[in-house]
């Protein structure tokens, strides 16, 4: 019997399967993404979730299979996939959950899985109760909490509302570093208080500044302009690059720089996990943003 090795980074979240605009389906869930942005910085990385891919068809089984040569997996049983449509109406976006595939037992973790150098608390749809996370033993804690905030009813299409983040003191006393955007900021005010006060807490803004609380003290971090060809996991990305550096105890604000230009190499690269970079990648990427911002300087 083969022994499970410890991961350099673990996610713990849904993999789920997004509806497209034009009928297909793909891939998605910030476990996905952190964990793939992760093995592509050279990390050994993992994924616990939960889950029934085996109806999705060819397509999608393929993509999981793509997944699994670049991340270890462990999928629960579950009677269906989470599944979400995001569509934009107005200007606003809207979601709707139409598959729910139940919670996420830790318990089912390896016990080697569950000292991982980072574990990243990837919720997107409640699927993580947040008094197991007492059971991990992570050297680095990171969690992005939205799907801790999302609520939804089949009695209306499924669809998503966002709530005030709720979270235990004792899971809060352990989380070293959140991130979550400026549109969920204002729900999760008491979290972020109780995080930033001894860890990092970062609020992504879209093409604005992210904005940093660390210890206390605030930092900007300019996003890099590019153009966007698909926004998706852009945040989950940011997200393990701040975390996986942190872990290694690069400082604050490099950690910050090199985590938003993964995002914007997510962003103009084109669709979907495909489209996350490489640590070279984006090494290179800001040497040349380096390069261009000396040449500016008078």
């Amino acid at each position: 019997m083969t022994v499970p090795q410890t991961p350099d980074y673990l996610a713990i979240g849904h993999i789920t399967i997004d509806l497209l605009p034009d009928g297909g389906q793909a891939l998605g869930g910030s476990a996905l993404y952190a964990a793939l942005t992760a093995a592509r910085f050279g990390l050994r990385a993992a994924i616990l979730t939960r889950g029934d891919f085996a109806r999705a068809g060819r397509h999608l089984d393929e993509a999981l299979r793509q997944v699994a040569a670049e991340v270890e997996i462990i999928a629960q049983s579950a009677s269906a996939a989470t599944t979400f449509r995001n569509t934009t109406i107005a200007g606003r976006r809207h979601q709707e959950i139409h598959a729910w595939a139940g919670p996420i037992d830790v318990n089912g973790l390896p016990p080697a899985w569950r000292s991982a150098r980072v574990v990243h608390l990837a919720p997107v749809a409640q699927e993580i109760e947040p008094r197991q996370v007492g059971r991990l033993h992570p050297g680095y804690l990171g969690a992005t909490p939205q799907g801790w905030m999302r609520q939804w009813s089949p009695a209306r299409d499924g669809l998503v509302s966002l709530e005030q983040l709720r979270l235990p003191p004792d899971t809060l006393s352990r989380i070293d570093a959140l991130v979550l955007s400026s549109s969920e900021q204002s729900l999760a005010r008491d979290a972020i208080d109780a995080v930033s006060r001894r860890g990092l807490v970062a609020i992504t803004r879209g093409a604005e500044p992210a904005h940093l609380i660390d210890r206390g003290r605030s930092i900007e971090i300019p996003a890099y302009p590019v153009r966007v060809v698909d926004d998706t996991g852009a945040g989950d990305v940011f997200a393990a690059v701040l975390f996986l550096l942190r872990a290694d105890v690069t400082p604050v604000s490099v950690a910050a720089r090199t985590a938003a230009a993964a995002a914007a190499l997510r962003l103009q690269s084109g669709i979907g996990p495909e489209a996350i970079p490489t640590r070279a990648q984006v090494e290179e990427f800001l040497a040349v943003a380096e390069q261009s911002a000396r040449g500016r300087r008078p």
